[in-house]
């Protein structure tokens, strides 16, 4: 352990925010447990002068750094490598909302702010920010921005990096770069907060930005579906869309596999008809204007012509959440039940089913009795499509063939127009697969970025790149 640099950290935050050893252990694991590695200490700073003065003295010394939130990374971005002199930068204690502007509709906050915090803070000014994850409760924004995160709203409001206008970012040389600009229009050259959004922090540390804010809305509708099959919910989303305009808020799909996984491991969850259904969808409507919503969207369920097996609406939203227990619990029932191969795949919505279609009948060609798991976000054609085997002493030689598994997948969502990560980000697992869908240009540009702005490659060193 080199003492100098622990303590010329210790000088920089306070040796109490220096933590090394089992201090430091559960910030060098990811969410998943499948990635651990090491790091010479976790660095808590207070502020973004705190943060430059860590990146430059680490980069003084060629000391890499892993930003850290949360740590509810599902790629493992957010944990440092096995090998390397390493730093973790976890920004968790820069939780400051520095500004809300109601008639601008913007919030400036720090990296550290949780989500939920984010959203109670807007919700009081009877505004909307409109990001909502299952992790909502834990992981923070800077680790959002990162990402790009996407969850449920994605399809009327857009991923985060439509929620930004501006950011604070420290450069792999510790200079600060302040865009925290509140403009909704800014046509003064390259937009360069569009870099570090989605970058996993390779290229820089978000330490702050600002948010768009919406109007709150004032009521809402749920509907719960059950669907013949993907095909018709696409269908569906169609109908909705053209009847319902932008006020869908979500339209989730559910496949059986899933529900019966919930049913399985999460307490108080039941099957929301009398009778199974292989597949349902959730589906939110909301408006800002007091409106009888239920109605509205009751009326255009029953004008869709085919697909649709049986339907509940409610504005109650004690059932609703019920309903949303279905599909918010699937990763964690997945997770107890034992370890699948995932992927966060993304295709042209007129092509969701087209893709469930063909990696289900690959899959079970080249494994039978293989359970897959789809679920997620065909609104914006994004599912979650895993894979294991439902019998455990089959799982650990199934899981084995993760590598051709992964291509079967891949290759039909690369035919399909898709990307391998719609929402997820690349981090560790993806960062070999991608350089099979990039092309070569693409590649090529990525890589001059990276030389650019981090030419020591310590940002966040092992991750998409």
């Amino acid at each position: 352990m080199p003492t100098d640099l622990i303590n010329s950290l210790a000088d920089i935050v306070g040796i109490e925010n220096v933590l090394t050893g089992e201090a430091a252990a559960s910030h060098c694991n990811d969410k998943r447990g499948r990635y651990s590695g090491k790091a010479l200490a976790v660095v808590l700073p207070a502020d973004t002068q705190q943060v430059s003065a860590v990146v430059a003295l680490c980069a003084a010394q060629h000391i890499a750094i892993v930003p850290q939130g949360g740590n509810t990374s599902l790629c493992g971005a957010s944990v440092p490598l096995t090998e390397g002199e390493q730093i973790v930068l976890n920004l968790s204690r820069m939780n400051r909302i520095r500004d809300l502007d109601a008639t601008n509709y913007t919030i400036t906050v720090e990296a550290g702010c949780i989500l939920a915090n984010v959203r109670k803070a807007a919700e009081q000014s009877n505004r909307l920010f409109p990001l909502v994850l299952p992790s909502v409760q834990k992981c923070e924004i800077g680790g959002n921005l990162s990402t790009n995160a996407g969850g449920i709203n994605v399809l009327r409001y857009g991923t985060t990096r439509e929620l930004v206008l501006g950011l604070e970012v420290v450069l792999p040389d510790g200079r600060i770069w302040n865009g925290l600009r509140a403009l909704r229009k800014d046509n003064s050259g390259y937009d360069l907060k569009h870099l570090f959004i989605g970058a996993e922090g390779t290229l820089g540390i978000i330490t702050a930005a600002v948010l768009k804010l919406f109007p709150r809305p004032q009521v809402t509708a749920v509907a719960c579906v059950g669907l013949r099959d993907p095909a018709a919910a696409v269908e569906l989303f169609a109908h909705l869309r053209a009847t319902c305009g932008d006020r869908i808020n979500a339209f989730e799909i559910i496949g059986r596999s899933c529900l019966d996984l919930v049913f399985r491991h999460i307490p108080d969850t039941h099957e929301p008809f009398a009778k199974q259904h292989e597949w349902i969808a959730v589906i939110e409507l909301s408006d800002v204007l007091d409106i009888p919503l239920e109605e509205s969207l009751r009326e255009a369920l029953e004008k869709f012509s085919g697909g649709i097996e049986v339907f509940v609406v409610t504005a109650e939203k004690t059932l609703a959440e019920k309903w949303w227990q279905l599909r918010n619990n699937i990763s964690d029932a997945q997770k107890i039940d034992g370890i699948s191969i995932k992927h966060d795949i993304s295709v042209p919505v007129s092509r969701m089913a087209e893709f469930i279609t063909q990696a289900d009948a690959a899959l079970h060609g080249a494994y039978p009795g293989v359970r897959i798991v789809t679920f997620g976000h065909i609104g914006d054609g994004n599912v979650h499509y895993n894979a294991s085997m439902p019998d455990p002493a089959q799982n650990p030689e199934f899981i084995g063939q993760s590598e051709r598994v992964n291509r079967i997948v891949y290759d039909i969502v690369h035919g399909l127009g898709g990307s391998i990560s719609a929402e997820h980000g690349l981090g560790q697992l993806k960062r070999e697969e991608i350089r099979r869908y990039k092309s070569a240009l693409e590649l090529e540009m990525m890589h001059g970025i990276k030389q650019m702005i981090d030419p020591y490659k310590l940002m966040n060193p092992g991750k998409v790149l």
